[in-house]
């Protein structure tokens, strides 16, 4: 029974980004794709490239902090060829990185799985907050924009606005109430989930260099937000972007990563959802798209490669110096 479903969450991912590919080059023919990679400003990706690196050291380094309070030292190398093998794991088996990253500092740090891979989930609760945080602060900040496009889209009256928002409060409270209640599978699932994340969100606080690595979880994801804005200047389509379609591309194109190997397929497709709300044109949306994916995939291909190759030689090499 184990197999089959552990079969079905690699391949599931797998054909929906292989269809998802398949739809997004139906929609833009290749040789304009190609023509659009080709008149990009490369000094605008490469600079995006380096913002992503950045994010990737300070993720790296910020693992040190949880490292300490179980009474390990790890080398920052090892840390940093954890996580980039992490992210190229996670192309072949969604999900599969976070073990492998775990593993690996087994390997070569002497840090036993459960509590390795204990922190990379913690980490994780941290990234699920910010991300979150994002969403919110985008909400707060172009709320006028999304009450407007609610309104021009389903057109409704005062009074169903109204009814529309005692309705939801409603529904919250009734969620909240059969969550607390049941004892079914999913409501089990989603209490477990809501007490992680809180308890991880409080452990925060309780490290030792607890501001440390706030600091670098807030520079991790400035960094992959400023990457996707800085990158939009590629394009001459896309130079005088504002930061509203920036931040709601954002958003939906992290959360397309979740859903097929490494965002394939899915990441081009987010973002000309998102830029189309606000009018852009689908051709340089979707080739924003691609050439921003491409190049993190490159990267992550190039550096995860790297590391998987170098790992056993670097510690060899200390082990016996």
């Amino acid at each position: 029974m184990g197999q089959p479903k552990t079969i079905l969450k690699i391949v599931l991912p797998l054909l929906l980004g292989v269809g998802l590919v398949w739809y997004s080059l139906s929609k833009i023919s290749v040789p304009i794709l190609v023509q659009y990679f080709k008149d990009a400003d490369y000094s605008w990706i490469i600079l995006g490239a380096i913002l992503g690196v950045l994010s990737h050291l300070s993720r790296a380094y910020r693992w040190l902090y949880m490292a300490e309070p179980l009474g390990f030292k790890p080398k920052f190398a090892n840390s940093i060829m954890a996580v980039y093998s992490a992210y190229l794991i996670n192309f072949t088996i969604p999900r599969a990185g976070e073990v492998a990253r775990a593993t690996i500092l087994t390997n070569y740090e002497g840090i036993p799985f459960d509590k390795g891979f204990g922190t990379v989930v913690a980490e994780r609760i941290a990234d699920t907050i910010m991300l979150l945080s994002i969403v919110g602060i985008a909400f707060f900040l172009e709320f006028e924009f999304i009450y407007s496009f609610f309104v021009e889209k389903f057109n409704p009256s005062g009074l169903s606005l109204i009814l529309v928002g005692i309705s939801s409060v409603i529904a919250v409270l009734l969620i909240f109430l059969f969550i607390k209640k049941s004892h079914s599978k999913l409501a089990v699932k989603v209490k477990s989930f809501i007490i992680g994340l809180l308890e991880g969100a409080l452990s925060i606080f309780k490290m030792k260099n607890k501001w440390a690595f706030i600091g670098h979880t807030l520079f991790i994801w400035s960094m992959y937000v400023l990457m996707f804005y800085i990158t939009t200047n590629a394009l001459p389509e896309l130079e005088h972007i504002t930061l509203t379609p920036v931040l709601i591309g954002f958003i939906l194109a992290s959360f397309s990563i979740a859903a097929t190997n490494g965002g394939i397929g899915s990441f081009p497709e987010a973002v000309v959802i998102a830029f189309s709300l606000f009018g852009i044109a689908e051709d340089p949306s979707r080739a924003f798209g691609w050439i921003m994916w491409s190049t993190q995939t490159l990267v992550i291909i190039v550096l995860g490669g790297v590391s998987l190759l170098y790992l056993p030689i670097y510690n060899r090499k200390n082990r016996t110096l």
